[in-house]
């Protein structure tokens, strides 16, 4: 199967340089699919789960936390937010994340605190989204 560049980069560093087979990723309008040849695209991504397959037919998964998708004709770039393989998740950090962020909603609705509430929720999709990933 022909490869393409991937490039998984975010403001810390390069979470992953090389050459795939196929990429699937959460676009913010849905998971959309990635081969060879693509037709360029320019997309923004929520958080979820990036898949790709390495040209060995390894298959990789990250945790990412939105961004944005550049394809290619020969290459793609996707600029995340976070980007986590598997092995990098913290399972205990991410569980504690979850239990604080349901805490601070459930506060906020029963109006014990006054809280960023879409923030709460953000913080509680991504720890959502690693617990998901690593499992």
């Amino acid at each position: 199967m022909p490869a393409f560049a991937l490039e998984v980069v975010t403001p810390e560093r390069v979470a992953y340089s090389g050459q795939v087979a196929s990429l699937q990723a959460p676009g913010s309008e849905g998971s959309f699919g990635v081969l060879a040849g693509h037709i360029p695209l320019l997309t923004s991504l929520q958080i979820g789960e990036l898949r790709f397959v390495e040209e060995d037919g390894n298959e990789v998964q990250m945790a990412i936390s939105g961004g944005f998708v550049e394809v290619g004709r020969e290459q793609v770039a996707v600029l995340a937010e976070t980007a986590e393989r598997i092995e990098e998740i913290d399972v205990e950090r991410a569980e504690s994340s979850r239990q604080r962020a349901e805490e601070r909603l459930a506060q906020a609705r029963a109006g014990q605190e006054e809280i960023d509430v879409v923030r709460a929720q953000t913080a509680l999709a991504r720890a959502s989204n690693r617990l998901r990933t690593s499992s």
